[in-house]
């Protein structure tokens, strides 16, 4: 058994040469190396200099219960003691049961059957080929289409990338999974370019919705299979729903015989202050989709949580769903996740997030003075920061402009100023805060201070 290495010129020797990173440029590795985080206390992360920074995405928007929780590492040991690994093809283990059923409990209307997987990517893929599956059973087999959000991210194997709305991440590997179509989001900011109502949030909200129901009987409702949207939208930068939005949205797939499937692989548990995004909203799905923080991040699972009239043509017969993974519903996982819902209940997380959100969003509309920033949305502990060329016209900013502003200097500049977070050009620029759960006032003055001082200076690069 070899020493573990923890210096960081050999650190970064090995990753020049071995290390694949996502969604990364790996020229950036090459020419410069790249940050080294090897502790999370808290809402903190530590590099391997030692250097503290505030983790303002809570990770990858899944570390919601902070960092460094010793009772989730135990509650793991336990479990990897006990029973380390069972696939849950024709078996069982209790602590997948339990999840099971934790969520069952928590899900709205009749979701009570539970689908695991591994991660987001593959809860929405699972829920895509169930929801054709379904279809078919049904004697209705042309119904395959779904529809989604512009813009909007899904995931990334190849049937939840034809539900993503990002050209630029999905051109280098068509043809995708044919099926795919794109509504517009509920983006108010730039209502007036959509052509939709800018004056009047609802009336933006009816009309957005309206959108589906366009798309629906453009495409001809025997052949559309399922709408897929976020109760907040992230790529893009936080779009939450106008008031009226989703309950629209219900009536459409209603009307047309179409399922409504909620993605929340950022927004569910506790992201907008609610185990589920859609209680929030006052809306039931057929399916939720979900990941990330159903163990705050210390180990990995998805799920897919069902209707009971999806799952009632598999409830007898012989029928089945040929389609699993093989740690879908990990014992180590479940039992983590089981610890971290409970965590969630003892702190009472999801009413802090809820109590103190309009106090995030008013110290971050602070930041509205600055010439760069033009607007400041989202809900929960989930916000985003558009920045613009001209705050007047809400010109935005071109692609090398984009590139300078966001790769060239916020990114870099906004970590050395203590702050990890997310600088993003999927849409129009925007910043990302995302943070731990368990931060307050004191830590929402924090962010808005480092980015007051890295945004101003960014204004004088535009």
């Amino acid at each position: 058994m070899t020493d573990r290495v923890r210096d960081n010129a050999t650190l970064q020797q090995m990753a020049n040469d071995h290390l694949w990173m996502h969604f990364a440029r790996q020229s950036t590795l090459h020419s410069s190396g790249v940050p080294i985080i090897t502790r999370g206390e808290g809402h903190h992360v530590f590099d391997i200099e030692g250097r503290k920074y505030f983790d303002g995405l809570a990770g990858l928007f899944t570390v919601n219960a902070g960092h460094g929780r010793r009772r989730l590492a135990e509650v793991a040991a336990r479990q990897a003691e006990e029973l380390a690994f069972f696939p849950i093809w024709s078996y069982a283990h209790p602590a997948a049961i339990e999840l099971a059923d934790r969520l069952a409990t928590n899900a709205p209307g009749d979701l009570n059957r539970v689908f695991f997987s591994t991660g987001g990517g593959e809860a929405v893929e699972t829920a895509f080929k169930l929801a054709k599956y379904y279809w078919k059973l049904q004697g209705r087999p042309t119904k395959h289409k779904v529809i989604s959000r512009s813009v909007a991210y899904h995931g990334t194997p190849q049937g939840a990338l034809a539900i993503t709305g990002i050209p630029a991440i999905k051109e280098m590997f068509e043809p995708v999974t044919p099926g795919g179509f794109r509504v517009p989001n509920t983006n108010f900011y730039r209502a007036a370019e959509m052509g939709a109502p800018a004056e009047d949030l609802e009336a933006f909200g009816i009309w957005a919705a309206n959108r589906i129901e366009e798309q629906i009987l453009f495409e001809g409702p025997e052949t559309v299979a399922a709408v897929f949207l976020e109760p907040v939208q992230n790529s893009g930068g936080c779009f939450p729903p106008p008031p009226g939005y989703f309950q629209r949205v219900r009536e459409i797939c209603d009307q047309y015989d179409v399922l409504l499937v909620s993605d929340e692989v950022i927004c569910a548990f506790g992201r907008i202050g609610h185990m589920f995004a859609c209680d929030a909203y006052g809306y039931v799905p057929d399916m939720i989709t979900c990941a990330k923080a159903m163990t705050s991040g210390y180990a990995p699972i998805g799920a897919t949580i069902i209707s009971e009239k999806l799952y009632e043509p598999f409830s007898t017969g012989e029928t089945s769903f040929y389609h699993g993974y093989t740690f879908g519903g990990h014992p180590v996982s479940a039992a983590v996740a089981l610890e971290n819902l409970d965590i969630f209940e003892e702190e009472g997380l999801n009413e802090r997030v809820r109590e103190n959100s309009p106090l995030f969003r008013a110290e971050l509309e602070k930041l509205l003075d600055l010439p760069i920033v033009g607007d400041v949305r989202g809900d929960g502990y989930f916000f985003g920061i558009e920045l613009v060329k001209d705050k007047g016209t809400k010109e935005t900013f071109n692609d090398d402009e984009a590139e300078r502003l966001l790769r060239g200097f916020l990114s870099k500049a906004l970590f050395d100023a203590g702050l990890y977070c997310r600088a993003d050009d999927r849409g129009d620029p925007v910043i990302q805060l995302a943070p731990p759960l368990t931060i307050g006032p004191a830590e929402f003055q924090e962010i808005e201070q480092i980015l007051r001082g890295v945004l101003t200076e960014a204004a004088t690069k535009i």
